[in-house]
């Protein structure tokens, strides 16, 4: 079973991950676990929505430059946590229409470097996403992230631009650690391209019959797209440095069987 999405205004790729089930029967409990796209212009109905179902903290994943561009909507009672880590060259958080001249420009030196270096964007999507899981700098952010969601004691969401990169390597550890089963944690990282889906043929749209260059053009098609392969690659890579993706929690960011026990006492039935 998949994570629950929230249908409240404004609310990009939000979704409950209460209901998915584990691999030993238990079912992960409703309004606790949250993930997220940005939480800009919310309007009040959907903050309320969101303080209805007890939420307490909000966990920002953008750079700087993103969180200034697109500030979340400020809600009252909530604590917000900004953990940084590195996106991808374009702000994917949905809609091209309103990336402006010199994100574009941006864009486009980064698709040229992509193309010399990786080959592909899908290499080079695997490799960011490696990055996120490898790097030491990203190591020290995911274990401020899991030890946040380990000490809370009311509702945590997690977000980024668009909720499927940087948010989606985050429910992919916190799911493992649950013990949800491989194909359910993957189901979940693809919901992300159905619920975009509309909003993806919109902006092909909108680039296509742009006034850019085609090189330019492949590369915003290529950071919009999301593949299994991507998630699937990492873990897989996990598994063959430390044995699983609780092995890689364990001895790469210092996750303990303690706590191990506390998340799944949390936040589980």
């Amino acid at each position: 079973m998949t994570a629950t999405p929230l249908k409240l205004k404004r609310l990009r790729n939000t979704r409950d991950l209460g209901g998915m089930r584990t691999a030993d029967g238990r079912t992960v409990a409703s309004g606790k676990l949250l993930r997220s796209g940005k939480l800009s212009k919310l309007p009040k109905r959907s903050v309320e929505g969101l303080l209805a179902l007890g939420l307490t903290t909000v966990v920002d994943l953008r750079i700087r430059s993103e969180r200034e561009a697109s500030p979340d909507t400020v809600i009252e009672g909530v604590r917000t946590v900004c953990i940084p880590f590195l996106a991808t060259p374009l702000p994917t958080d949905g809609d091209v229409r309103a990336i402006s001249q010199r994100e574009y420009a941006r864009a486009k030196k980064e698709g040229e470097r992509i193309k010399k270096e990786f080959g592909s964007l899908d290499n080079y999507m695997i490799e960011t996403y490696r990055d996120l899981l490898f790097r030491a700098d990203s190591q020290e952010g995911l274990k401020k992230f899991l030890r946040l969601v380990e000490e809370e004691e009311g509702c945590i969401l997690w977000h980024c631009a668009s909720g499927k990169d940087r948010t989606g390597i985050c429910a992919m550890l916190v799911e493992s650690l649950l013990g949800v089963d491989e194909k359910s944690i993957l189901d979940d990282y693809m919901m992300s391209k159905r619920i975009w889906r509309a909003r993806y043929f919109v902006n092909r749209a909108v680039i296509a019959v742009g006034p850019i260059p085609m090189s330019l053009k492949r590369a915003l098609f290529g950071f919009m797209r999301l593949k299994r392969k991507y998630l699937l690659t990492v873990i897989e890579d996990m598994k063959q440095t430390y044995g699983s993706v609780i092995g890689y929690c364990k001895d790469a960011l210092g996750v303990t069987d303690e706590s191990i026990r506390r998340l799944r006492e949390k936040y589980l039935l």
